[in-house]
């Protein structure tokens, strides 16, 4: 069993960092808990970017109440836009997230500032497109508490944005899927199905394979995932992250399941506790708690289409997965042999009845099958056998270690007991990790004990027992009265009634109800508002007007297809990825224009090399 402290408490503490975990349901919420989390963000019923992960209020609400036993906080996604006529229904979302206990609101829409916000915090979403120091400025400016960075940052522009606006928490993605456009800036998925991305409908363009073609016509590639990005893994870099000036390391996945959310948190959870252990008090989790766990986590074990560090490091690496948009997972071994309806690996391996596994077959394509049976070093898979020799093999996945994670973690919150007597009357006192404490007083006979060394030793057993509860006995002291007999029944009701008091002290005294910052007079940097910035109501309308626009544009979403030109802009570069970028040493010549070609239609490839971004753009052209 692994042990690993989930908070520190320190007196010269001066930095508080958060692990955020993803919440596709209530039971994803309280595995992210259990497994290390010190915030959990989750989407309602509406207006979520990830409109197949509602919940309702009412379990949202669990949510918070379970999480905040651990001092863990709740942050509701509600980041889509909305357009005229949905303001009250906004107006409910956001109270109906603050009377279940939410910490905060995820958001990207401007027009909610408009409305009436309950007093905790308003987050800005990365579809606010937070990317320089001037746009973080006015953010704050404008009321925001934290600010989400787009994805695509540097650390060296991370580190700019702190210094520059020290006054606002940072926080940055860490690991999961990658959307391969700036956030908020893709409307590929409008273009083709009326389904906006900024309304949490994206149908996942970027996941498609796509034809390439140059100037004539000529294909360069074929039916490939050209957009497909591999996904983001910053384990082993959080401390650079922090250096930067990141206090929240978010975790992408609300689609994801409960296993999935466990694994990644608990890996990322032990990663930061060792930074925080190190700092000597320069740094505490957020959270409280002690954390158990009976498994190793393994973010290989978990779904991944290949892992990158993506743009945090500059642009080094081709970020795109080439071996398909599915599960790759953890690399088994190589085949050895194949026989009629088995095959053996070079490698030992652990691979059991049930598992799946993957490969990537001699055309470039991935393919896979689950394992029927194990029979020493013959794997007999289902159907279909590994296409040759030296195939490399994966398992995308592994039901014994997704059990594993699913009943292998704890999580439990210090308590100190201290049991002493006086003249007949006993007192029981208990205080948590956090400060928080509790004294009762109960009047008892007494009666002498024959043995008052195992009186004493019993006493201290019977006031160690805190299952059931989220305390574990950090220190049990037993003072005088250990010399008088008490019966084991009510030594337990003593306990259970002083652990039910302090976490009702623990509980009242949470630290939710955090208003935001004060707003100050924000002035916009642009005077014209584009469609880009996504204004799809009134009120939104009317915020950029009194920020100091001249002229204001409303979304794709609420103007005619054909006005829309630009579909995504991405810091991913199809001519880096082909070895035909000059700026990087690139040889390769390439017959331009480029055209990415889906279903017949093709789409300009416009390569902004100053700024260092491929945009994709309509054409209304379609191959012969």
């Amino acid at each position: 069993m692994t042990v690993y402290n989930s908070a520190m408490n320190d007196s010269n503490v001066k930095i508080l960092l958060e692990l955020l975990s993803p919440a596709k349901d209530l039971q994803a919420g309280k595995i992210a808990v259990i497994s290390g989390a010190d915030a959990v963000y989750i989407g309602g019923p509406e207006f979520s970017a990830r409109s197949a992960a509602g919940n309702s209020w009412d379990e949202i609400g669990e949510l918070c109440s379970f999480a905040h036993q651990y001092y863990v906080k709740v942050y509701v996604a509600l980041n889509t836009i909305f357009f005229d006529g949905e303001e009250a229904k906004v107006q409910n979302s956001l109270n109906k997230a603050y009377d279940s206990g939410a910490d905060g609101v995820i958001i990207q829409d401007m027009g909610i500032l408009k409305l009436d916000l309950p007093p905790f915090n308003i987050i800005a979403s990365t579809q606010c497109n937070n990317a320089d120091p001037g746009h973080i400025r006015f953010m704050r400016d404008s009321g925001f508490s934290r600010i989400i960075l787009a994805r695509e940052l540097s650390l060296e522009q991370i580190r700019r944005i702190r210094s520059e606006v020290p006054d606002i928490e940072l926080e940055a993605f860490i690991h999961g899927a990658l959307c391969v456009s700036y956030s908020g800036r893709c409307y590929f998925s409008q273009y083709l199905s009326g389904r906006s991305a900024n309304r949490g409908k994206c149908m996942q363009v970027c996941r498609l394979p796509f034809d390439l073609a140059d100037a004539d016509g000529k294909l360069i590639i074929k039916d490939k995932h050209l957009l497909s990005t591999k996904d983001l893994c910053m384990s082993g870099h959080l401390h650079q992250l922090i250096d930067a000036g990141v206090t929240s390391f978010k975790i992408e996945g609300r689609l994801k399941d409960a296993s999935y959310v466990g694994n990644v948190t608990a890996k990322y959870s032990k990663e930061l506790d060792n930074i925080v252990n190190e700092s000597r008090g320069v740094y505490r989790r957020s959270s409280s708690g002690r954390v158990m766990l009976e498994y190793e986590p393994d973010l290989r074990k978990s779904f991944n289409r290949d892992f990158t560090r993506y743009f945090y490091f500059g642009r080094k690496e081709s970020v795109i997965s080439e071996k398909g948009q599915g599960s790759l997972g953890e690399f088994i071994g190589k085949v050895l042999d194949i026989d009629r309806n088995y095959f053996t690996l070079y490698d030992t391996h652990d691979l059991k009845n049930g598992d799946g596994i993957c490969w990537v077959g001699n055309d470039g394509s991935a393919d896979g099958v689950n394992i029927n049976k194990v029979d020493g070093e013959k794997i007999f898979p289902f159907r279909k056998l590994p296409p040759s020799e030296g195939t490399e093999i994966f398992r995308n996945e592994n039901p014994s270690f997704e059990k594993a994670v699913l009943s292998g973690s704890d999580r439990r919150v210090g308590v100190t007991i201290e049991v002493s007597e006086k003249e007949g009357v006993f007192s029981v006192q208990a205080s948590d990790e956090d400060g928080n404490s509790a004294e009762l007083k109960f009047w008892h006979d007494r009666v002498k004990s024959n043995d008052p060394e195992t009186s004493q030793e019993n006493m201290k057993k019977q006031f160690s027992k805190t299952g059931g509860t989220v305390f574990y006995p950090q220190i049990v002291r037993i003072g005088s009265g250990q010399e008088y007999f008490i019966t084991v029944s009510v030594m337990n009701s003593w306990r259970r009634e002083i652990l039910e008091t302090v976490m009702k002290e623990r509980m009242k005294n949470y630290p939710r109800r955090l208003k935001r910052i004060s707003q100050k007079k924000a002035e916009l940097r642009v005077k014209n508002i584009d469609p880009s910035y996504n204004v799809s109501n009134k009120l939104a309308e009317e915020f950029y007007v009194e920020s100091g626009a001249e002229r204001v544009e409303r979304s794709f979403e609420t103007s005619d297809k054909e006005n829309m030109r630009v579909l995504m802009i991405s810091k991913h570069c199809l001519k880096y990825h082909l070895g035909a970028c000059r700026k990087y040493g690139g040889s390769k010549k390439l017959n331009e224009p480029l055209y990415m070609v889906l279903n017949g239609e093709k789409y300009l490839l416009d390569f902004d090399c100053e700024k260092c971004v491929m945009k994709i753009e309509a054409t209304k052209k379609t191959t012969e």
